[in-house]
């Protein structure tokens, strides 16, 4: 699986002139914890998550007025949009970000976060679970299991 498809998309983003407050609202409004903060062509300069907002911005003493460049992590860790799953699972490990932004030919296209990939993991467990589930609930009620095991073993 391509990290395109489990990313979200589009990300949320702020120019680097933005006020934090902004920044926050945005957050708030698309139910996300972070924003990526881009260039006009939407080149990404860095990552502002709800930690940076509360614990180095308003809680460094900025008002909420500063803007985001001031508190963004401009060293970000980032996947390609066609790289492959297995990627992202890597960059997480390496690294321990919770949030990647996406890009595609170096335009922010999208975030891949922790959370994408425990549905992605729930997603294989069903689709292995699935007909092991629908073998047990058509298998005729018995004794159950006896002296010997479980039965079918």
């Amino acid at each position: 699986m391509k990290v395109s498809e489990a990313m979200t998309a589009p990300p949320v983003t702020v120019a680097p002139d933005v006020e934090l407050a902004e920044a926050a609202r945005r957050m708030a409004d698309a139910s996300v914890g972070s924003v990526l903060v881009v260039d006009a062509e939407g080149m990404l300069l860095g990552i502002v998550t709800d930690r940076d907002v509360a614990v180095r911005g308003l809680g460094g003493g900025l008002d909420r007025d500063a803007r985001v460049d001031a508190v963004m992590s401009a060293r970000v860790v980032t996947v390609d949009a066609g790289d492959d799953l297995q990627t992202a699972y890597r960059a997480f490990r390496r690294t321990g970000v919770r949030r990647l932004p996406v890009l595609e030919l170096g335009r922010a296209v999208g975030v891949l976060t922790v959370d994408d990939l425990f549905l992605d993991v729930f997603r294989g467990l069903a689709d292995l679970l699935g007909p092991v589930a629908r073998t047990v609930l058509q298998e005729p009620s018995g004794p159950g299991p006896t002296a010997a095991g479980p039965r079918g073993l």
